[in-house]
Protein backbone atom coordinates (compact mmCIF):
# COMPACT_ATOMS: atom_id res chain seq x y z
CA UNK A 1 0.00 0.00 0.00
CA UNK A 2 2.64 2.62 0.68
CA UNK A 3 4.26 1.65 -2.16
CA UNK A 4 1.29 2.46 -4.71
CA UNK A 5 1.00 5.52 -2.56
CA UNK A 6 4.49 6.72 -2.80
CA UNK A 7 3.91 5.90 -7.07
CA UNK A 8 0.93 8.09 -6.92
CA UNK A 9 2.79 10.90 -5.46
CA UNK A 10 5.65 10.59 -7.88
CA UNK A 11 3.53 10.54 -10.41
CA UNK A 12 1.29 13.44 -9.38
CA UNK A 13 4.85 15.43 -9.15
CA UNK A 14 5.84 14.67 -12.78
CA UNK A 15 3.15 15.40 -14.23
CA UNK A 16 2.38 18.74 -12.49
CA UNK A 17 5.99 20.03 -13.24
CA UNK A 18 5.42 19.01 -16.69
CA UNK A 19 2.82 21.27 -17.32
CA UNK A 20 4.51 23.79 -15.56
CA UNK A 21 7.52 23.44 -18.01
CA UNK A 22 4.79 23.31 -20.96
CA UNK A 23 3.38 26.40 -19.94
CA UNK A 24 7.02 28.49 -19.64
CA UNK A 25 7.51 26.92 -22.84
CA UNK A 26 3.76 28.25 -23.77
CA UNK A 27 4.87 31.60 -22.28
CA UNK A 28 7.98 32.08 -24.33
CA UNK A 29 6.61 31.30 -27.37
CA UNK A 30 3.80 33.06 -27.49
CA UNK A 31 4.68 35.72 -25.24
CA UNK A 32 8.04 36.15 -24.87
CA UNK A 33 8.61 38.67 -27.60
CA UNK A 34 7.24 41.47 -25.24
CA UNK A 35 7.36 40.06 -22.22
CA UNK A 36 10.36 38.98 -19.64
CA UNK A 37 10.01 37.13 -16.29
CA UNK A 38 11.99 39.80 -14.33
CA UNK A 39 12.04 42.92 -16.77
CA UNK A 40 10.03 45.18 -18.72
CA UNK A 41 9.93 44.57 -22.53
CA UNK A 42 7.63 46.05 -25.03
CA UNK A 43 5.04 44.79 -22.37
CA UNK A 44 5.41 44.47 -18.46
CA UNK A 45 7.10 41.27 -16.76
CA UNK A 46 5.43 38.67 -15.69
CA UNK A 47 6.10 39.05 -12.45
CA UNK A 48 4.22 42.26 -12.62
CA UNK A 49 1.46 40.48 -14.69
CA UNK A 50 0.96 38.31 -11.44
CA UNK A 51 1.24 41.44 -8.74
CA UNK A 52 -1.24 43.06 -10.85
CA UNK A 53 -4.01 39.82 -10.99
CA UNK A 54 -3.02 38.07 -7.79
CA UNK A 55 -6.27 36.30 -7.26
CA UNK A 56 -8.18 37.57 -10.58
CA UNK A 57 -7.56 35.35 -12.85
CA UNK A 58 -10.60 36.24 -15.13
CA UNK A 59 -9.42 39.93 -15.06
CA UNK A 60 -5.99 38.83 -16.63
CA UNK A 61 -7.86 36.64 -19.00
CA UNK A 62 -9.27 39.54 -20.03
CA UNK A 63 -6.59 42.18 -20.06
CA UNK A 64 -4.54 38.91 -22.54
CA UNK A 65 -7.70 39.39 -24.90
CA UNK A 66 -6.86 40.96 -28.53
CA UNK A 67 -10.21 42.54 -28.71
CA UNK A 68 -9.26 44.71 -25.60
CA UNK A 69 -5.56 46.36 -25.05
CA UNK A 70 -3.72 43.52 -25.78
CA UNK A 71 -1.61 42.91 -29.12
CA UNK A 72 -2.76 40.08 -31.34
CA UNK A 73 -1.60 36.85 -31.08
CA UNK A 74 -1.94 33.25 -32.02
CA UNK A 75 -2.64 30.72 -29.72
CA UNK A 76 -5.55 28.66 -29.10
CA UNK A 77 -7.69 29.66 -25.89
CA UNK A 78 -6.67 26.48 -23.53
CA UNK A 79 -3.02 27.49 -24.29
CA UNK A 80 -4.07 31.28 -23.19
CA UNK A 81 -5.69 30.13 -20.27
CA UNK A 82 -2.53 27.97 -19.60
CA UNK A 83 0.22 30.83 -19.97
CA UNK A 84 -1.97 33.19 -17.73
CA UNK A 85 -2.58 30.51 -15.09
CA UNK A 86 1.37 30.04 -15.02
CA UNK A 87 1.86 33.71 -14.92
CA UNK A 88 0.01 33.95 -11.86
CA UNK A 89 1.84 31.17 -10.54
CA UNK A 90 4.59 33.12 -10.68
Amino acid sequence: MKTLLASIVVAVGVLGSGAAIASADLANANCGKCHEMDKKKKGPSYKAIAAKYKGREADALKAADPKADHPEFKAKDEDVRAIVKWILAQ
